[in-house]
């Protein structure tokens, strides 16, 4: 009898673990809203678009609006400054909303779904390791690298910026790399470790893969003869191109209604304006982006294939997003790029404005969503409700403790009744990074720049693209809103607010702390 038992129980595990999803989590890194195909762009990303047309996209996906504190909430569903990461992982600030890296009290999705028999694996930039640990070559893991967070394999990269040729703060799970070959170029390299992952995992098991893509970040940086393919494409200058992709998001739906193109956003030129010299450094610049994306859209399809010939693809779900809007960090150039990836919003990364807390969102799963597929989302949704999302469509229930400590439910909720095409319950989204703060609360959105300045009123029905302050017409809801953000703040760790000057920030923390390793 007990012998029979002991069968059953093998045949309903194997069955278990046989159903469940592989999933395949793909992040892109400061590439804005408008930058794929499926959204718009005039970038060639014929996978990502595959996966779109046969998938459902997401319309109002917004994240935190900068790179680690995004990937605090993809891992843990959780708001950023909940998990020890409200700023950046630069410096641990020994605050609980502030240490520069993941709480060791909140599981990541790898561990969640490792503890259920996934195989879990992670290619590409993770950034949630305070960079004292990470500097420091001596030193091994401290408890917060993916081989500690639930990875089986991890190539990845622990800091956030550097060359795309010689990665600073790479590891093959405990240890790190330091030397590249002649070719070597990041992107395609996580693709390479991806597709090993894919070949060597044991397909009786389902995989998780977290596909975290360093690209577009700057440094700007491919290969000539791809930047070339993508050079005439740019030559007519970004206002011409900005209304293109206007037109496409409003021909395919994903901007719902006829959007205003007459807007020209604080800061922004006619293309005419330019010199000669700034036309031939905008255009250089944006075919070097484009060649980017287009590099990690090829190996997009590689894990694709990988998947497809290990019998994998057909219960497989994709997610794809990116980690905040394009960036305006290399100065105007840079600017005038961001303007056209951020299309059609204004702002781009670290801000709070849509630009910067706007991604696409695209979640692909014939096998269980055939009937919506290619369908739009309009409602809106948020980077905490990826892993609540990954869980319930593996048929996963979030564990009540952790460490054998009560776990706080995610602050994020499963999309999956969204992807069915039911109508979200209204609920309120919160943000906050380097004293830029906001508020989304039905069709009402309060937004400063910097926590010193005025709020503004925005009607997001009325006024989506936020070219309109309402506030000195609307003083009571500006009052209220403000009410709810600082209720949340204060339940999140978020306050007392940083200094928003880097330097002066890394400085005051350093002095007062120099234990920077990142152990308690």
């Amino acid at each position: 009898m007990k012998i029979l038992i002991s069968i059953l129980c093998a045949v309903v595990t194997v069955a278990l673990a046989t159903e469940r999803p592989n999933i395949v989590l793909i992040m892109c890194d400061d590439m804005g809203y408008s930058d794929l195909g499926s959204y718009g762009s005039e970038i060639h990303t014929p996978n990502i678009d595959a996966l779109a047309q046969q998938g459902i996209r997401f319309t109002q996906f917004k994240n935190t609006g900068r790179c680690c504190p995004s990937r605090a909430s993809l891992m843990t569903g959780r708001h950023q400054h909940a998990v020890g990461m409200g700023w950046m992982a630069v410096v641990d600030e020994h605050r609980p909303g502030y240490r520069g890296q993941l709480s060791a009290n909140i599981p990541t999705m790898a561990e969640l779904l490792r503890e259920q028999g996934y195989g879990t694996y992670i290619c590409g930039k993770w950034h949630l390791t305070v960079i004292g640990n990470v500097h420091n070559l001596e030193a091994g893991p401290n408890g917060s690298w993916p081989v500690d967070r639930g990875f089986d394999e991890s190539y990845a990269g622990l800091t956030g910026g550097g060359s795309f040729y010689t990665v600073k703060g790479l590891v093959r799970n405990a240890e790190r790399i330091t030397t590249f070959p002649d070719d070597y170029y990041y992107t395609d390299a996580i693709t390479e470790h991806a597709v090993e992952f894919i070949d060597r995992h044991d397909s009786e098991n389902p995989l998780f893969l977290y596909l975290a893509h360093y690209a577009p970040h700057r440094p700007l940086q491919a290969p000539k003869e791809r930047i070339d393919r993508c050079r005439e494409r740019y030559q007519v200058g970004y206002d011409v191109l900005r209304k293109s992709r206007y037109a496409r998001m409003i021909e395919t739906g994903i901007l719902e209604t006829g959007a205003d193109q007459s807007i020209q956003h604080e800061g922004i030129p006619a293309w005419q304006s330019l010199t000669e010299k700034q036309q031939q450094s905008w255009i250089t610049e944006m075919a070097t982006y484009a060649a980017m994306i287009e590099i990690v859209d090829d190996g997009i399809g590689e894990v694709v294939d990988a998947l497809k010939r290990k019998g994998m693809y057909k219960n497989t779900v994709f997610l794809f997003l990116s980690d905040n809007g394009a960036t305006q960090e290399g100065g105007l150039i840079s600017r005038l790029g961001a303007h056209l990836s951020n299309t059609p919003y204004a702002g781009f990364k670290t801000k709070t404005f849509n630009g910067g807390i706007s991604s696409p969102l695209i979640i692909h799963y014939p096998e269980r969503f055939k009937q919506y597929s290619g369908a739009m989302r309009h409602g809106t949704a948020h980077i905490t409700d990826i892993l609540p999302t990954c869980l319930e469509i593996a048929g996963l229930q979030y564990p009540e403790s952790f460490k054998n400590k009560p776990l706080p439910s995610p602050d994020g909720v499963s999309l999956v009744p969204a992807i069915s095409g039911e109508t979200q319950p209204p609920r309120d989204l919160f943000f906050e990074h380097q004293g830029s703060c906001a508020i989304i609360s039905k069709n009402w959105k309060l937004v400063r720049d910097r926590s010193e300045h005025p709020w503004s009123l925005i009607d997001l029905k009325n006024d989506p693209f936020e070219q309109n302050d309402i506030a000195k017409n609307h003083p009571e809801m500006v009052q209220q809103l403000e009410a709810k953000w600082l209720q949340w703040a204060g339940e999140n760790d978020v306050l007392p607010l940083g200094s928003p000057k880097w330097s002066t920030r890394v400085n005051k923390y350093k002095e007062l702390f120099p234990d920077q390793d990142g152990i308690d």
